[in-house]
């Protein structure tokens, strides 16, 4: 299984496409780091409450995963598309490149 990943300048574009429908912003960060910096509309699901709740997800509206680097974001996608999300995408460099490409002026960690 391939999953759909996406730079955060990508993401950015898509957010301020005003003629484009918002994706889900999920993000699977611990509420610790949430609290620190995140994209503003994002959802806050910490990666070990997801399998308890991804049944408030829409399976048929785009979802972003957002992490720290990419990496727990990439796994909680493959755990959704193997329940049959077909639209979800990882953010590729998370919260570190989105601060690096996006907002240099967002807190890190």
């Amino acid at each position: 299984m391939t999953m759909q990943q996406m730079s955060p300048r990508e993401l950015s574009d898509w957010l301020n496409d005003p003629g484009r429908p918002k994706p889900i912003l999920l993000d699977v960060r611990e509420p610790w780091e949430f609290d620190v910096c995140h994209i503003r509309g994002a959802r806050p699901m910490p990666m070990r409450s997801v399998p308890a709740r991804y049944l408030e997800l829409d399976k048929e509206v785009e979802t972003v995963v957002i992490c720290h680097h990419g990496a727990r974001s990439f796994q909680v996608a493959m755990f959704l598309a193997r329940l049959g999300f077909s639209r979800v995408i990882n953010l590729s460099g998370g919260m570190a490149g989105w601060a690096h490409e996006v907002d240099p002026g967002m807190p890190t960690y």
